[in-house]
């Protein structure tokens, strides 16, 4: 791949939720995506992300997991009642996680593994032509989507990733604004 080529995926990769929610993306596919987002930079070594492919009806108690811990919260109904369906827009989503570092720096070093680690993963799913979604885990939920996932016990949840087969382009912004600061010595 060229720098040109490079930058132009980084362009075209778009945030969406246009997906065909029934059209199966293979467990392959996931697996290869779920690859290249160990190969973000890791401090130390830690390997700290937890990976889980939601499916099926692993989305539905997703959802109602997510909107139990949300209610226990006392947030508003329509919130948790839109939470328990929402993992059904596409076929399926990768829950991302960090685990707890041996201290506070190495844990948001770990954090900031994972994350980097997720642009790689979006990055791969726009190469196959997937549309992705980058979702946060609702507030109060961590504990028990780490624990529906299988995760250890001290994982905090970095993204949700929706991924499905495109049902429309989502149109690219003509430019982000930018502004680099420049030190010289």
């Amino acid at each position: 791949m060229t720098p040109g080529e490079l930058a132009a995926l980084i362009r075209r990769r778009r945030t969406s939720l246009l997906v065909d929610a029934h059209r199966e993306v293979p467990d392959s596919m996931v697996d290869e995506l779920c690859e290249l987002l160990t190969w973000a930079p890791n401090h130390k070594r830690t390997w700290p992300w937890e990976l889980a492919w939601v499916t099926g009806d692993g989305r539905r108690r997703l959802g109602d997991a997510a909107a139990d811990a949300m209610a226990a919260r006392g947030d508003d109904a329509a919130k948790v009642a839109k939470t328990r369906t929402k993992y059904l827009r596409s076929p399926g989503v990768v829950v991302v996680g960090s685990v707890t570092g041996d201290s506070q720096l190495r844990t948001a070093e770990n954090r900031d593994a994972v994350a980097s680690g997720v642009q790689n993963l979006l990055l791969g799913a726009t190469a196959h032509g997937l549309a992705s979604f980058w979702s946060s885990c609702p507030k109060g939920a961590d504990v028990v989507v780490a624990e529906l996932c299988g995760f250890p016990e001290d994982t905090t949840i970095v993204a949700i990733i929706y991924l499905g087969w495109p049902t429309a382009m989502v149109e690219a912004p003509s430019r982000l604004p930018v502004q680099v600061y420049r030190i010289d010595t």
